[in-house]
């Protein structure tokens, strides 16, 4: 049977997804012709974002290299910009360089022409240094811009714009913001959680005026921007101005063929246009009146399309419930639906600003119909099916606010959230990818990784939000498989082996320094970088204690120097101070150096510690021989502070000797190295006064014995940490905790925090190895003591002389 002929204009996200959905449906009705206007195959333009910030490279997020093109028989046409549609001979004529340009005829055509950038109609917007962002040309003539400008203005405080000033603020640039809104993401956030995210972007160093509205960009006389200037007359410098403040569907080639266009292709529930050999799908297209610019919509009409592309008629696309996410690394917000109500609606509302978590729930007639959650999304896909599926919430409205787990009756407390999921939950919203699926996956094709499970279900694929959940599912069904061989990314570019290799081999191979380390892997480059240096030192130290090689060049400079360093060179010195408690003879002696070194601050830090701030580095060994404390441990990846309320001993509520857990706690653990910063807390009890549940290790007194907690994080997004078990006395209190830490130590990647191990294994997973195996939470303890075994004071060693050179100013040696 001879083939029918279908012509893709558009080589980008929705296009090719459709020609991805039909080739699973009906692999062998169509020859395929794909004409591209860009040099570059199909790539994933949700991750500009962080190609832009440094965190990845353009081919990182290249969807379909030219080999898939090749392999499913697809002709490619790169750099080619059709011109015209001839309705009437069925041919499309794509223009190459020459006069007759490349005609192909199509039997069925698909329009993916995507949209293109508004730009302002204000004097300057031609200029030099007046972009827009919307593809990869974009985003490198940004980074270009980066290496020789300074000042850079976004304009437009909306989802494209801030991922843009996030990015150029990551490369150097000083960013302002130019919102003609009076807040951030106001299609997206309602406003106090806009100004929530103002404020967190803002420590971040970047700068916004709101309210403002462009009336010109100043021209410095060569024709390059200098200035945005604004209607009310103020004005800010640009080297650079960044044009994000929206998009309009690119449909001048569709109006040229005759098509109906009505802010955007008109299309049928069939992503049919008036044509019915003409089908159209993306950015380009209005739908009942609505033009999507986010991409789940858009992978949503691909499928549809593709099923009557198939010939097999069923699909109807009627819409799409649309969510929000900010590709901003540290900072997560999630909106969904009508998150501002008004008439007969209700708000359930939880407002923590100290803690930067706010959420809000809109209700009406019994149901969810918008939600709107910055600092902690955890549960953002949960409130987006329950909207989507329109279900009553009436059996939930005690516990709705609190989050999936908080449903008893659905049995998943205590459980992983991959455990707790149906299969027919959606995992990936980007691709709409369920539970189900990607199991299914695992099992029949033999998955072990995620990149696998992204090659066969597109689940993490998109904006990387889901990554954790998918390896948790990839734990609970392979199990070790999945710990031993994870095919995730590289140390770094010296290699092309994962951490777990690293781990994997330094343990099977009793690899005892780094020499052994780089020659046995194979290493690109024999000594390795600042990236995979610390890693593997780490890796070694935790592997094989009291036998491997510390390298001190392998560490950080807070750990060379056993000092936290500050941004103006001068250091903080925090001594240890055991759970919190301390005597008038510490605190005399803490007053006598911070007079006699002239110390700039003396502070009171967040974990019940002293900190001296602005220590010299010549006068750090002597400020440690003055002050004859140990080490707080406060500048590395390490043991922290434990911190403790007063307990049973002095407060009238108290259950258990907090106090004396705290500081028994950081004595056992006292000089211990870890994947990152661990912090620990005992509350005395239930009150919680310690703020155990925000600690890596959260230790709560109940009448009857202890609650342990983990995985808590309070840093730059706040994690609140899992139960994991209820103990009797202070010795199982010690045990369990450090099995949990030991199994950290040993398990975890390098510069992961508890939170993200227990993310990526699962919780199930360390409750089955510390809870429920006693003889391998024993085993666990007992390596975790035989680590910390004898392990001398780092200030003791400096004092006694070791690496002197390191504290002698560079002026002084030369």
């Amino acid at each position: 049977m001879k083939k029918l002929k279908l012509v893709v204009v558009g080589n980008g996200m929705a296009g090719i997804r459709t020609v991805e959905e039909l080739l699973a449906l009906a692999p062998e009705l169509y020859d395929i012709t794909v004409f591209g206007a860009e040099p570059h195959p199909n790539y994933n333009r949700i991750l500009l974002s962080p190609v832009l910030a440094g965190e990845q490279a353009f081919d990182d997020i290249i969807l379909n290299p030219l080999s898939w093109y090749a392999d499913n028989g697809i002709r490619l046409h790169l750099g080619k910009t059709v011109t015209e549609i001839d309705r009437v001979r069925r041919v499309v004529v794509a223009d190459d360089g020459t006069p007759e340009g490349i005609t192909e005829p199509y039997d069925r055509l698909l329009l993916a022409t995507g949209s293109s950038p508004f730009i302002l109609p204000v004097p300057g917007k031609d200029l030099e240094g007046v972009i827009s962002y919307r593809d990869i040309y974009d985003t490198e003539a940004m980074i270009e811009a980066a290496k020789t400008k300074k000042n850079a203005v976004v304009i437009g405080g909306g989802l494209l714009g801030l991922e843009a000033a996030n990015g150029l603020k990551l490369r150097g640039m000083n960013v302002s913001v130019v919102h003609l809104g009076d807040w951030l993401l106001e299609r997206q956030l309602d406003e106090t959680a806009g100004r929530l995210l103002q404020k967190s972007l803002e420590e971040r160093g970047l700068a916004f005026l709101l309210g403002k509205q462009t009336a010109e960009l100043v021209d410095d006389g060569t024709g390059r921007v200098a200035a945005v200037r604004f209607k009310d007359g103020g004005e800010v410098a640009a080297d650079l101005v960044v044009m994000a403040v929206g998009i309009r569907p690119n449909t001048t080639l569709a109006e040229s063929a005759g098509l109906h266009c009505n802010r955007g292709i008109v299309v049928s529930d069939a992503l049919q246009t008036f044509d019915p050999r003409i089908y159209a799908v993306g950015e380009c297209v209005s739908h009942r009146g609505v033009a999507y610019g986010l991409v789940a919509p858009l992978f949503e009409q691909a499928k549809v399309c593709a099923n009557h592309l198939a010939q097999l008629g069923i699909g109807q696309y009627k819409g799409s419930v649309l969510s929000t996410k900010l590709k901003v690394t540290g900072i997560d917000l999630f909106s969904a639906g009508d998150f501002i109500g008004g008439d007969g609606t209700e708000d359930i509302v939880l407002s923590d600003p100290a803690g930067g978590v706010y959420k809000k729930l809109v209700i009406k007639d019994d149901k969810l119909v918008g939600a709107c959650l910055y600092g902690d999304t955890a549960d953002g896909a949960w409130y987006f099916k329950l909207l989507r599926e329109g279900r009553t919430i009436n059996d939930l409205r005690d516990t709705l606010m609190f989050g999936e787990s908080a449903i008893g009756d659905a049995g998943v407390q205590g459980q992983s959230r991959a455990a707790a999921m149906q299969d027919s939950d959606e995992v990936c919203g980007c691709n709409g990818v369920c539970k189900g699926t990607i199991v299914k996956a695992i099992k029949d094709k033999g998955l072990f990784t995620v990149d696998d499970v992204k090659k066969h279900t597109k689940a993490a694929s998109s904006c990387g939000s889901c990554t954790g959940l998918v390896e948790q599912i990839l734990m609970s069904t392979v199990g070790s498989s999945f710990q031993e061989t994870p095919k995730t990314k590289a140390v770094c570019g010296c290699t092309d082996r994962t951490h777990a290799e690293v781990r994997k081999a330094i343990r099977e191979h009793h690899l005892l320094d780094h020499k052994a380390v780089y020659d046995f892997l194979e290493w690109r480059t024999p000594n390795g970088c600042a990236t995979c240096r610390p890693a593997v030192n780490y890796y070694l130290l935790s592997t094989w204690p009291h036998e491997a090689v510390d390298d001190p060049q392998s560490r950080f400079v807070n750990e060379r120097v056993h000092a936290n360093i500050q941004k103006d060179g001068t250091f903080s010195v925090i001594p240890q101070m055991k759970g919190g408690v301390t005597n008038p003879a510490e605190l005399r002696r803490i007053a006598d150096v911070a007079d006699k070194y002239h110390v700039p601050m003396v502070k009171v830090t967040g974990g019940q510690r002293i900190d001296l701030l602005g220590v010299k580095k010549e006068d750090l060994v002597n400020v440690w021989k003055d002050l004859g404390m140990q080490s707080g441990h406060a500048y590395g990846k390490s043991i922290r502070t434990v911190k403790t309320c007063v307990g049973s001993e002095f407060c009238r509520f108290g259950t258990q000797n907090s106090t004396q857990m705290g500081i028994d706690l950081e004595t056992m653990l006292a000089n211990m190295w870890s994947p990152h910063k661990v912090k620990l807390a005992v509350s005395g009890c239930p009150r919680n006064c310690a703020e155990a549940g925000i600690k890596d290790v959260g230790v709560i007194a109940v009448d009857s014995g202890w609650e342990l907690y983990v995985g808590g994080n309070g840093g730059t997004k706040t994690e609140v940490a899992q139960f994991l078990c209820k103990v009797k006395t202070a010795d199982e209190v010690k045990e369990y905790s450090g099995a949990f830490l030991q199994l950290y130590r040993e398990e975890a990647y390098y510069l992961d925090r508890t939170v993200h191990y227990i993310a990526r294994v699962g919780l199930d997973y360390i409750k089955a190895r510390v809870v429920d195996d006693a003889a391998n939470r024993q085993a666990l303890f007992e390596r975790l003591l035989y680590s910390l075994e004898g392990l001398p004071d780092p200030w003791a060693a400096r004092i006694a002389g070791a690496q002197k050179n390191e504290y002698i100013p560079i002026k002084a040696i030369a």
